[in-house]
C-alpha cells in the first residue's frame, strides 16, 4: 500500500503516505463547491507532472554533472466541463544562469517530456511545456 485517504468532511481529505509519513490535504476547489484551502486533488496531478518532470531532470543532472539547484516551474492547470476534467497542464521551467550546452538543454528537454508522469496521462490532456535557459 501506498497511501492512506481520510475524508474529514466539508470536501476535505487527509492523505498519509505510509514509507515516510508525510500529511497532505486537499480541499475542493472555490468553484466546485469547495474552501479552496488547499490544492485540489486537480491541483496535485496538474502539480506532480512539474514535480516529476523536475525529479527526472534532476536525476539525469546529477548524472551529467549539472547543477540544477535554483530552478523554478509554474505550473497552471486548466479545467474543462462536460465532463470535469483537465484539459491542460502549463509548465514553464525557468534556469538559473548556466553554461548548458545545446546537447544537455536536449537531453534534459527530452528526460522532462518522457517522465512517468507524464507518461501516464492521458493522450488527449494537452501538456504544454516551455524551457527557458
Amino acid at each position: 500500500m501506498t497511501a492512506k485517504v481520510v475524508y474529514e468532511g466539508n470536501l476535505r481529505t487527509r492523505m498519509t503516505h505510509l514509507y515516510s509519513g508525510t500529511e497532505v490535504i486537499t480541499d475542493a476547489p472555490l468553484d466546485n463547491q469547495g474552501l479552496a484551502q488547499a490544492f485540489s486533488p486537480t491541483d496535485l496531478v496538474a502539480t506532480a507532472l512539474g514535480s516529476c518532470m523536475m525529479s527526472i531532470m534532476g536525476i539525469k543532472a546529477r548524472d551529467m554533472n549539472l547543477e540544477l539547484k535554483g530552478t523554478e516551474l509554474e505550473v497552471t492547470k486548466v479545467m474543462a466541463s462536460s465532463p470535469r476534467r483537465i484539459s491542460e497542464v502549463q509548465v514553464t521551467i525557468k534556469f538559473p544562469p548556466n553554461n548548458f550546452s545545446d546537447k544537455d538543454k536536449t537531453i534534459l528537454e527530452n528526460s522532462a517530456r518522457t517522465c512517468p508522469v507524464a507518461q501516464s496521462l492521458h493522450p488527449d490532456l494537452k501538456q504544454e511545456i516551455t524551457f527557458i535557459w
